[in-house]
């Protein structure tokens, strides 16, 4: 039977985001391989029917010789399940994992780039460093990639730019699509509630979010803000403890930790908040609101300025702009029928442009799967 292995940098994000995609994979007669960095999880991966392959890698990591064994140890897994197709997300996975398959002689070698991240953004010198080196890696690796995918035109077009990758080789799908069995309407709460789902670090807009609920319970102390993500010191521009835990404890907002079981906090939000500057590809959690019918703000950056028609089912807001996202919060307190007005709106655009079968499909035609 055809071989498929999916690279993945974190076990979580294979079987949450990929899942779908790896049942899909399997009806078209292939056996799936997903490689990841340690064994959490495993169980979840492998209840999809798929191996799982342990290849330590940290994601963030400068070290250069703990990348060529990552590599290598890629190579050396293609070539023992003698893979026909592989696909690496997210920058490591893409890089290694296309030059990898490339030592190994895979015949099938794509690579998905879910959103630029800082690699554009930020301007430190640390920051031009490693995009110099990133862009190095990301020529060489993409240049042995036979099929790139982008979840939107805008990171297309400044990799095209800045000469990483070859347009012809290039495809856009919508992001990573939704399960809309899973993430599905639910009753509006009574008290109007606010919800932000995500990294905790700063360019995601966490603290722009808890800034703007300060403002607006100043106003609508009645009004209900919650906040769910996981705080990791070790990210570079990461909120930390002491930054959101005095917002908590005035009761400015809840705090709820990393979990697999999000649909919920959807259910009990009235509109979904994301007020990033991050270098999003598609941001899934703006794909699961849109599929739980929730109105949306959020800010027009590449991958989020695709999911809302500003007025329509949602709004946007200035990139780390508190008051601004105060005032559009404000907006749905006041005017209490454009939560589900709007809801509706966003139900049927998820329908339209994001349901997962939609995407999964297009991956596959492009993969030549």
């Amino acid at each position: 039977m055809k071989k498929f292995i999916l690279i993945s940098p974190k076990n979580r994000s294979a079987y949450n985001f990929r899942g779908d995609l790896i049942k899909e994979i399997q009806t078209k007669g292939y056996n799936v391989v997903v490689t990841g960095p340690n064994r959490e999880g495993v169980e979840k991966i492998e209840s999809l029917g798929a191996k799982f392959v342990e290849i330590p890698v940290n994601k963030n990591g400068l070290n250069p010789f703990a990348d060529i064994a990552y590599c290598l140890k890629l190579r050396r897994i293609m070539k023992e399940e003698n893979a026909d197709v592989i696909l690496g997300y997210t920058i490591k996975p893409v890089i290694y994992g296309s030059i990898a398959g490339w030592l190994a002689g895979v015949k099938n070698r794509a690579a998905m780039v879910t959103g630029a991240g800082y690699l554009f953004a930020s301007t430190s010198l640390k920051a031009r460093i490693i995009r110099l080196i990133s862009f190095l890696l990301y020529k060489i690796g993409l240049g042995v990639a036979q099929k790139v995918i982008f979840q939107n035109v805008d990171d297309l077009n400044e990799f095209v730019e800045h000469r990483l990758v070859k347009k012809e080789k290039c495809h856009v799908v919508n992001g990573s699509g939704v399960n809309m069995e899973k993430f599905v309407p639910a009753a509006y709460p009574e008290v109007v509630t606010f919800f932000f789902l995500g990294r905790l670090v700063y360019a995601k807009g966490g603290m722009d979010f808890v800034k703007a609920a300060k403002i607006v319970k100043g106003k609508y102390p009645e009004s209900r803000f919650m906040i769910l993500g996981k705080i990791d010191k070790s990210l570079p521009d990461a909120i930390t403890v002491e930054d959101l835990m005095p917002y908590v404890n005035e009761g400015i907002v809840e705090f709820f930790p990393e979990t697999d079981d999000i649909a919920q906090y959807y259910a009990k939000s009235s509109v979904f908040v994301l007020p990033t500057a991050y270098r999003e590809g598609t941001p899934r959690v703006i794909l699961e609101a849109l599929a739980s019918a929730r109105a949306i703000i959020t800010t027009f950056t590449p991958g989020c300025k695709e999911t809302v028609k500003d007025g329509i089912n949602g709004f946007f807001v200035l990139i780390h702009n508190p008051e601004d996202c105060a005032e559009k919060m404000i907006h749905f307190i006041e005017h209490p029928d454009d939560i589900e007005k709007m809801g509706v709106e966003s139900l049927e655009l998820c329908k339209n442009k994001y349901e997962i079968s939609i995407i999964n499909r297009n991956m596959l035609s492009i993969m030549g799967v």
